[in-house]
């Protein structure tokens, strides 16, 4: 069963904030290979210009996901999330995430298509400290066909 093309343009209510911490920006670093002493050593953070240690580029994935569960579990989509397959991501940094940055998400469902008898569903999720933009982050899913 295709998404429900009426969503489109649904925007979502912004996610709990998460406060970003040294401890998990290590984490993340580590588990992805990022090796940039930014990312663990205040000091070479803040000698390079960052308030703290810095985030690796794909860090908010894990907020920006957050953001779109809302329109994943929308009864109103009617997505089946057991058909649903990531297709894409990108992210436009409007400035680093750092330690210490409290943010929120909040996505938008900016498309709806068929193509080849799968769902092409787009989510751009805003993922602010404050009202201060920090990155905009892309999906588009991909619900299977029946076919």
């Amino acid at each position: 069963m295709p998404v429900n093309s009426a969503v489109e343009g649904r925007e979502y209510p912004r996610t709990a904030p998460y406060v970003v911490s040294r401890a998990k920006i290590a984490e993340f670093a580590a588990a992805v290979g990022a090796k940039n002493p930014e990312h663990t050593d205040p000091e070479v953070a803040r000698r390079a210009g960052y308030a703290d240690v810095v985030a690796p580029p794909t860090f908010l994935v894990s907020v920006a996901q957050q953001g779109e569960g809302a329109a994943m579990i929308d009864p109103e989509a009617e997505i089946d999330f057991t058909r649903l397959v990531h297709g894409e991501q990108s992210f436009v940094h409007h400035r680093p995430t750092v330690a210490g940055d409290e943010v929120t998400a909040q996505t938008t469902v900016t498309r709806v298509r068929v193509a080849g008898g799968h769902s092409m569903v787009t989510l751009t999720t805003e993922v602010r400290a404050g009202e201060d933009p920090v990155c905009t982050a892309t999906s588009l899913m991909v619900i299977r066909g029946d076919s």
